[in-house]
């Protein structure tokens, strides 16, 4: 049977319909595929951009996030409201609540879900934000300035705080560490962003621990009482993996899809993507995962190369992590991974509007934050691509370019 033939035999089921799944199965049409595509949707609506739920979407700018694919043109059948529910691997079926879907190949791509506040589930006014929905929920609190409190000062948190004070809304941050992005950043970059807040009317309350969430207000283990018409709880999210339990997909212990540097799985003939897997990067010498658009755009394309090249012409995925986010006022880009640095080289004073930090590991430039300096950015993502070596001194001094500090 020729190669054309035998891919027309197979069907390929995508499971996940957030920006992996979809970028996964326009991949495989885009490098040849000829089989048939099925892409499985827990949620109702058609498939969508996340980034600016917490943005345009939040504020009333924008309706909705529609991402501009004609699935039909591309034969690849849409399946929504389909929630799935096991993986049985013996029987190549994928069940879910509509009824079983057999595959030849599978992707998984089930993206991630935000971490609930125990005890504030089902109490009224608490919200999270990770969906459409979730956005809808959230404009009448931003359109009728209620009083807000966040709990949790990471990338989320901080941009429903920045949304809520454009619209005008009182806001109030909890967050448990002595920082914000203290799961993100060292200390001595973040304590930076602290300052942030209060500039922007938004009151930031570090080391402090929630210790009951009830309708109408917040109540703090230090006996503090915050009154809240609207909390929003962004204290991280999990990969959405529980219901592979059984299956036989090995997960990671931070329960995300264990997947090799092709992003196949434990699983023959099973892939992962996106907010779902945890990849090993030879790039940073350790497992990463990474809950960033970037990552479930650029991920899909390795999943197609090697599903339609096969074993034979097989694509590592080695990616220099990157994501930005809009917080009061500023633009905030960050590229790599910093863990493994064993210096730090500051460009700029972090007390002003733009500066950026970058991380080395044995001279060569790993990571690097940029805080309103996207050309530093940018030049900087392409000088950890290629593993260059910089001088810090030059390095440090923000006028000169960073292209320009690396050593011949």
């Amino acid at each position: 049977m020729s190669e054309d033939r035998q891919q027309t035999a197979q069907r390929i089921v995508i499971v996940g319909a957030g920006m992996a799944g979809v970028q996964t199965a326009v991949a495989l049409r885009e490098q040849g595929w000829k089989g048939a595509i099925t892409l499985l949707g827990a949620e109702p609506h058609q498939p969508y951009d996340r980034p600016p739920l917490s943005k345009a979407v939040l504020l009333g700018k924008a309706d909705g996030s529609t991402l501009d694919v004609d699935f039909s043109a591309l034969g690849i059948e849409l399946l929504l409201g389909r929630h799935v529910t096991a993986l049985r691997p013996a029987d190549r079926v994928v069940e879910t609540a509509a009824g079983p879907v057999p595959y030849d190949r599978l992707v998984l791509a089930t993206g991630a879900e935000p971490i609930t506040l125990p005890g504030s589930e089902g109490v009224p006014g608490v919200h999270v934000l990770r969906t459409v929905d979730d956005a809808e929920r959230l404009r009448p609190v931003l359109t009728q300035r209620q009083e807000v409190v966040v709990i949790g000062a990471g990338w989320i948190g901080a941009e429903f705080a920045t949304a809520a004070r454009e619209a005008g809304c009182p806001v109030t941050v909890v967050e448990a560490a002595d920082r914000p992005l203290a799961g993100a950043l060292p200390a001595e970059v973040a304590e930076h962003m602290a300052a942030w807040y209060a500039d922007s009317g938004a009151r930031l309350i570090t080391g402090a621990r929630v210790a009951e969430v009830e309708q109408g207000a917040v109540l703090l283990a230090d006996g503090t009482r915050l009154t809240a018409d609207a909390v929003l709880v962004g204290i991280g999210a999990r990969p959405s993996t529980g219901w592979l339990e059984g299956s036989g997909v090995e997960l990671s212990p931070d329960g995300s899809v264990s997947v090799d540097e092709r992003l196949r799985t434990s699983v023959p003939d099973v892939y992962a993507v996106g907010d779902c897997a945890s990849f090993p990067s030879g790039r940073y010498r350790e497992r990463l995962l990474i809950h960033h658009w970037d990552n479930a755009l650029q991920g899909p394309r390795t999943v197609a190369a090697n599903i339609v090249g096969g074993e034979a012409e097989g694509v590592i995925y080695d990616p220099v992590p990157y994501f930005w986010s809009e917080q009061f006022g500023r633009f905030v880009q960050y590229a790599g991974h910093h863990a493994a640095a064993d210096a730090t080289v500051w460009r700029g004073d972090p007390a002003g509007a733009s500066w950026s930090v970058c991380w080395l590991r044995e001279g060569a430039l790993i990571a690097l934050l940029a805080v309103g300096r996207p050309r530093d950015l940018a030049q900087g993502r392409k000088l950890i691509e290629h593993g260059a070596r910089i001088d810090p001194e030059r390095a440090a001094d923000p006028s000169v370019p960073l292209k320009a500090a690396v050593l011949r």
